[in-house]
């Protein structure tokens, strides 16, 4: 099977695709027409990818495009998705989704909440997600790939951030990513 891997290069994700015996092609720039026709993917996989996909992109392999999105969707679509949660207090966690026109709004595929003490900093949250992530991804990954997975609408309104919102709470990353997430709880951004 081939995958079109979109983000970063060293995710562990890639050597478990390539272990199956897919080939990956790992792509962290903007998408074009060009190479997608090229490559012909079965699947395209997002994961950190920092672009937007266009919808005619988007058009050219309907139902072949997945996210992986470290965020308990509704909540927390776009960018700093672990920022927010701590933030807004929102639920935290994980979820696979199929890529349409909109911003982290494609149908569930799979989901999982994550559970944190409150003791962890950004980053080790962060990193908790992450493999949350890579463990969901391996699990489900065989019925993705056999186009055997549900389909679930996603329900509520929930929140979505961009890059720039991230100015209104940067002044609380006194530590950076090493800022301790319980100091980040219910701030109001208004």
């Amino acid at each position: 099977m081939k995958i079109l891997f979109l983000g970063d290069n060293n995710s562990p994700l890639i050597g478990y695709l390539r272990n199956l015996g897919d080939e990956v092609r790992v792509e962290t720039e903007p998408l074009v027409v060009k190479t997608l026709r090229e490559y012909d993917p079965d699947w395209i996989i997002s994961y950190g990818y920092r672009h937007i996909l266009k919808k005619e992109i988007l058009g050219l392999y309907p139902e072949r495009y997945i996210n992986l999105h470290i965020a308990y969707l509704p909540w927390n679509r776009g960018a700093d998705p672990n920022l927010w949660s701590w933030v807004e207090d929102t639920p935290k966690g994980v979820t696979i989704h199929y890529i349409d026109s909109g911003v982290d709004t494609g149908d569930i595929i799979t989901q999982k909440e994550v559970i944190f003490t409150g003791k962890e900093t950004l980053a080790s949250s962060y990193a908790k997600l992450r493999t949350a992530m890579d463990n969901l991804f391996r699990e489900i990954w065989p019925q993705i790939r056999a186009g055997a997975t549900p389909r679930q609408k996603q329900i509520g309104v929930g929140s979505c951030h961009r890059v720039a919102d991230r100015a209104k709470v940067e002044h609380l990353l006194t530590a950076g990513w090493k800022t301790r997430v319980k100091n980040l709880r219910s701030v109001n951004t208004n």
